[in-house]
């Protein structure tokens, strides 16, 4: 039986407008250009990439913290671009990535996380809010003392607890998890990425995971996207992905994730990009990543490639896949 599809984004586009002079043609920053994707119920779709490709963006947009400039966003069949997002700020959570920065350091973490439940009158009493708070908090390791503390009491792990405590505490069904780990000491990122899972597992949760550590999310992921300046250009199980990635760019990612065996990793060939990413505001014509691709000729600068499905569920841009693989 097929699963279900809990979301699903098409053609998903976010521009953001570039100040000028009151004569200036007016510009804009493409962060997201036309990105399309869906996650199934209970499902963790990663989405990996360089600073600036328009992951975070993504989220934010899905979310609608970003009104999109175009495209859909269709929740549990229901199209929610246009709508009152009200009430599916109880299906729809998020965990922002900088614990020291997205909590309020004038509330008390019991308030941070009971401000949910107030807002969507969830506790009939005082009593029903205090024992659904500490039931949040022991859920993401935390005990009821810690209700009553601030967060600038806490460590930066215990802070993204507290965020995660925050998420959950409306019972969602789907949660963008915005690079969760990646101001975190290395020693506690195994530990929030294990509880991310294991609520998963409890809750049926679905997860947008970004990030920036390919390693980290094809180790939580089902599938997983690869963004490149505002769009996604290969995308595939796991699995599939990290053993038969077809684009030149996926295959960079790859090959830079670290490898523990000394004499593997000495065998291992590195690939190299050269150049920078280009600017969003002036994209390059036709595959965006031709600029640092060893494969680019006159169709890469004149043709977009288009997003096809090259094997069952493994979808890629590139117009040179038959000499990259």
């Amino acid at each position: 039986m097929a699963e279900k599809v809990l979301l699903k984004v098409k053609d998903l586009k976010q521009y953001f407008p570039v100040s000028g002079g009151i004569f200036a043609k007016k510009r804009y920053v493409k962060a997201v250009d036309g990105v399309s994707f869906h996650i199934n119920k209970s499902e963790t779709l990663g989405l990996v990439g360089e600073s600036g490709c328009g992951k975070t963006t993504t989220g934010r947009s899905v979310l609608r913290l970003y009104e999109p400039t175009s495209g859909q966003i269709i929740y549990d069949d229901k199209d929610i671009t246009k709508v009152d997002i009200m009430p599916y700020r109880r299906k729809m959570q998020i965990v922002f990535q900088d614990p020291y920065a997205s909590l309020d350091p004038r509330m008390t973490v019991g308030d941070i996380v009971g401000e949910a439940l107030d807002i969507h009158k969830l506790c009939e009493s005082k009593k029903e809010r205090r024992e659904k708070i500490i039931e949040l908090l022991s859920t993401v390791g935390l005990n009821s003392e810690h209700a009553n503390r601030y967060p600038h009491e806490f460590s930066g792990g215990q802070r993204q607890r507290v965020g995660i405590a925050r998420a959950l505490a409306v019972d969602p069904e789907f949660i963008v998890c915005d690079e969760p780990i990646s101001a975190l000491d290395v020693s506690i990122r195994a530990q929030i990425i294990n509880m991310f899972e294991d609520i998963q597992t409890q809750r049926g949760l679905a997860y947008l995971f970004i990030a920036h550590d390919l390693a980290v999310v094809q180790h939580i992921s089902n599938r997983i996207g690869v963004m490149y300046l505002g769009k996604i250009i290969e995308l595939a199980s796991n699995d599939e992905l990290a053993f038969h990635a077809v684009h030149p760019y996926t295959k960079s990612l790859i090959s830079a994730i670290p490898i523990a065996d000394p004499k593997k990793s000495r065998s291992i060939k590195r690939i190299v990009l050269k150049g920078d990413v280009p600017s969003p505001v002036d994209p390059p014509s036709g595959c965006r990543f031709r600029t640092r691709c060893s494969y680019a000729n006159e169709i890469c600068a004149n043709e977009e490639p288009e997003f096809r499905e090259i094997s069952k569920g493994h979808f890629a841009a590139c117009h040179h896949l038959d000499k990259v693989n």
